[in-house]
């Protein structure tokens, strides 16, 4: 017997998936290391993936 087919997994529309980018922020340290910082999609939170609330059951999708 098959198993029930999951709902597919709804990829944020604010990143398209892409959550976490680094960003250079110009410029290069004494070192000589290109400095950056990781920046997260504010919507789903660095996670890609968005959840959705069904009106009838409440349940995240």
């Amino acid at each position: 017997m098959d198993r029930a087919a999951l709902p597919p997994r709804r990829i944020c529309p604010n990143c398209d998936g892409h959550a976490s980018v680094a960003v250079t922020l110009g410029g290069r340290d004494r070192a000589g290391h290109l400095r950056t910082i990781t920046a997260h999609c504010p919507a789903c939170h660095g996670t890609g993936l968005r959840f959705v609330r069904t009106a009838a059951t409440g349940v995240r999708v």
